[in-house]
């Protein structure tokens, strides 16, 4: 690692002119989404461009986050149960101030990536002496970081770095993303629906029905920037009810999103008489289309099976546009496998400056993030 070295930026117009070419294979760490972030990150938000050289070379880009959580006027407000009540207390007094190494806004290993392979051992030095240089960074402005997270990992990267410098850290599970694996046999709608089991086929007839008089239109830029106030709304309301928050969006986010990134950037609007009802938004990122947020009325919810009609939109785009696989992310897992979505495994990296809450971080996060509950569908009769 002797010849390895990093600079640390906060600025896109500052980055070295091969930042693209070395992350040529994702979307989320080239100039074009890196500058939503700098134009319309979240209030409480500020991100960190890190470039990694080999000798004079760049050789690897990466990204970091940190986050003011006393700056966030809401957790959530799904739950109001005890055990909310003690983990934003946890949070606000023992995790103010929080150093993500990674993209803390999608799920997915989109944190770094490299032109050449580099050695775990080499890896999870590096990745730690980036977080040290921004707490140093941030310990000349007068700010502490409390806690440090390193996300997100596949089950082999996450066990190699976890017995490299990593091995003293506190290593969690989260949620599994829910990635969607297309077959090439699906050349439409059709195909895919036609290996339904009937239970699944059925689900997909009850949801078109209900959806019925809906109209699902592509946003452009100034159809985006009319309905700004609208869509915030129904994002916020979705936001609000999530278990659990650390950020919401900026108002122009979307707007920003779509300016920054153009055709490889969708916006999908769903309109009832006129009236926008929902919204959910894509990025087309090489072979993978990566879903995005999203917003709903919850009125109109429930009784058109809003939510399951833009999953099988999102599908529907996936295949028909021949990408290889649909990352649909965290949350409503078993909503997600109804219609084809597979769980795999992610983990990270967690470490608070304080070495008696590092020790109690096992029980604290088993304790404030319990093991989600849920039956994975298996929707698809046996293909051969």
């Amino acid at each position: 690692m002797s010849d390895l070295h990093f600079t640390l930026y906060t600025t896109i117009d500052s980055l070295p002119a091969t930042w693209d070419t070395v992350a040529h294979d994702n979307a989320f760490l080239q100039t074009p989404y890196l500058r939503v972030l700098e134009e319309s990150a979240p209030t409480n938000m500020r991100c960190f461009f890190i470039g990694i050289y080999e000798k004079e070379h760049l050789i690897g880009v990466a990204l970091a986050q940190y986050l003011d959580i006393s700056k966030l006027y809401s957790f959530g407000e799904r739950q109001h149960c005890m055990k909310t009540k003690v983990r934003n207390f946890v949070f606000r007094r023992l995790a103010r101030h929080v150093l993500f190494v990674g993209n803390t806004m999608i799920t997915g290993q989109n944190g770094y990536t490299f032109i050449k392979p580099l050695a775990p051992e080499d890896l999870s030095r590096l990745l730690r002496s980036m977080a040290d240089a921004l707490m140093g960074h941030f310990k000349q402005e007068g700010i502490r970081i409390h806690l440090v997270s390193f996300k997100d990992f596949y089950t082999e990267d996450s066990q190699a770095l976890g017995t490299r410098a990593f091995r003293s850290l506190f290593h969690f599970s989260v949620q599994p993303n829910m990635i969607f694996r297309l077959l090439p046999s699906w050349q439409n709608m059709h195909d895919y629906v036609a290996d339904f089991q009937k239970k699944y086929r059925d689900q997909y007839k009850r949801a078109q029905k209900k959806g019925e008089g809906i109209v699902c239109s592509e946003m452009d830029l100034s159809m985006i920037q009319t309905y700004e106030e609208e869509m915030y709304a129904l994002y916020h309301h979705v936001a609000l009810n999530a278990p659990f928050n650390t950020f919401f969006l900026a108002k122009n986010h979307f707007y920003v999103f779509k300016k920054q990134c153009g055709d490889r950037f969708k916006v999908f609007g769903y309109f009832l008489e006129d009236k926008l009802i929902g919204f959910h938004t894509l990025l087309l990122n090489g072979q993978t289309l990566e879903t995005y947020f999203l917003g709903y009325d919850a009125a109109h919810q429930k009784e058109r099976m809003l939510y399951l009609n833009m999953l099988y939109r999102m599908t529907a785009f996936g295949i028909e546009n021949q990408f290889q696989r649909i990352i649909f992310g965290r949350t409503a897992l078993e909503i997600k496998s109804s219609i084809g979505a597979e769980p795999v495994p992610m983990f990270g990296f967690m470490q608070h400056n304080q070495p008696w809450v590092q020790k109690l971080l096992p029980r604290l996060f088993k304790n404030l993030e319990p093991p989600i509950r849920w039956e994975q569908r298996h929707p698809f009769k046996k293909l051969n």
